[in-house]
């Protein structure tokens, strides 16, 4: 009797172990993101048929006259208007991200984001050596603007770290004029003794190399 009851309390013990293993174990606390927003559309954002129709109003009332200038100039039948200009979506928050950055450390604020037309020179090379891959095409550039006596202005970060205004130094007198006007910066309320002491590189906040091309056929 001692012997079965030897057996049957350390097979009891045996599969006590067993189906306590077998529990599934508490999960530890995993972190965890806090459901974001909802982001709600912008006000500007339109439906697809007036964007077909904003495509086709530049169909009849643009394209036409573009193209019987460029075979005037140029004799060439070939030319094919551009209808769009793209940048890749990481290069697109990169941008945003470097501007903030470097309107912040400007103690600015950006306003707006402004995109300017353009267009490209007839040769095989910028003055910087990079290939003009669509020469005479229409495009587009983007400069970042700042608020200054209520109107909003296009800027780049000057030499003494300070936003300066883009008007200011490509005006009448060109890139590089030295004046009280073209050296004005703008900072928001930061007295001048607070200044940063370290003197840097003019940096232009304006983007280009997007990609122009021809109607395409896959959207409209």
């Amino acid at each position: 009797m001692k012997n079965t009851k030897k057996v049957t309390t350390s097979f009891l013990v045996v599969m006590f172990l067993i189906l306590g293993a077998c529990q599934p174990k508490p999960k530890k606390d995993e972190p965890h993101e806090e459901p974001r927003e909802k982001v709600k559309p912008p006000e500007q954002i339109i439906s697809l048929e007036e964007s077909k129709s904003l495509y086709d109003n530049y169909t009849r009332n643009r394209v036409d006259l573009i193209q019987q200038f460029e075979k005037e100039q140029h004799e060439d039948d070939s030319f094919n208007v551009a209808r769009f200009s793209s940048f890749d979506f990481k290069t697109v928050k990169q941008y945003i991200a470097f501007v903030e950055q470097e309107a912040k450390a400007a103690n600015v604020d950006v306003t707006s984001l402004r995109f300017y037309f353009a267009n490209y020179p007839n040769k095989e090379k910028f003055p910087d050596g990079r290939k003009v891959v669509h020469p005479r095409q229409n495009s587009v550039f983007v400069v970042p603007t700042m608020n200054v006596d209520g109107e909003d202005y296009g800027f780049y970060i000057g030499e003494d770290g300070k936003a300066k205004l883009i008007k200011d130094a490509v005006g009448a007198n060109g890139i590089g004029h030295s004046s009280e006007k073209s050296n004005k910066s703008y900072a928001s309320l930061i007295p001048i003794s607070s200044a940063p002491t370290a003197v840097y590189g003019r940096q232009s906040l304006a983007m280009d190399k997007g990609s122009s091309g021809p109607p395409p056929h896959t959207d409209y």
